[in-house]
């Protein structure tokens, strides 16, 4: 009896704290509904700085909406998508763009991929190589193999 009390003192705190607990508010809307496509579609095409693997529009991080209200706010201001992005990077650096321009400080993100494939494919070709010349026998001298046959006799 004694623990039923427990569990239910227990269990309606816990119900209380969850009802106080503040609730996130929903980001407001645009009033022009233009501009509120314009920010969704540059949304899409920003990398949020703190879950780094979501776009901008995706993201339910505080950073991802001081973003989006910073990004609405340049909108609003009359800057064009590409000074939107311009003004990001030259904060946040090319990693803030879901697709960052091909230019020599990415070369890094855009061909290391392929240049690890690279060479993975030609280490295993020279290990493969190796492997199979060690695996082929080598035909005996005659003195190597009149040798064999006095050992195997003896």
């Amino acid at each position: 009896m004694k623990r039923l009390i427990l569990n239910a003192a227990l269990t309606a705190t816990l119900v209380l704290f969850a009802a106080v607990s503040p609730a996130r508010e929903a980001m407001p809307m645009a009033e022009d509904p233009k501009l509120e496509a314009r920010l969704e579609t540059l949304s899409h095409e920003l990398r949020c700085m703190v879950c780094q693997n979501e776009s901008l529009a995706s993201s339910r991080a505080e950073l991802a909406d001081d973003l989006r209200i910073e990004v609405r706010e340049l909108i609003r201001s009359g800057k064009s998508d590409q000074e939107i992005k311009d003004f990001l990077v030259s904060r946040y650096g090319d990693f803030v763009l879901y697709r960052p321009e091909v230019k020599p400080l990415t070369w890094v993100l855009w061909f290391g991929p392929f240049l690890l494939l690279l060479v993975a494919a030609i280490s295993l070709g020279l290990y493969l190589r190796q492997r199979r010349a060690l695996a082929l026998p080598t035909a005996l001298s005659d003195e190597e193999r009149e040798r064999a046959q006095q050992l195997l006799k003896g």
